[in-house]
């Protein structure tokens, strides 16, 4: 006699596919969406960097107007 839990389920099949495919989706958002972070914080440092060196000078604080 055949053993019944080792028969193809195919419901079982059909869940697990696509199980399998919103797992894969959701690994493909956080994926990019960390690349994205990465991207823009390397992009980011080296501006600072950049400004740094160059001794590019700070932008002017605005002064409080007298009130009338």
């Amino acid at each position: 006699m055949s053993n019944p839990w080792a028969r193809k389920n195919p419901f079982m099949s059909m869940w697990l596919t696509a199980a399998n495919a919103a797992a894969g989706s959701a690994r493909g958002h956080a994926t990019s969406a960390a690349r994205r972070q990465v991207a823009a914080a390397q992009a980011e440092t080296a501006r600072q960097i950049l400004d740094f060196w160059t001794g590019k000078p700070k932008k002017p604080v605005a002064r409080k107007r007298p009130r009338r």
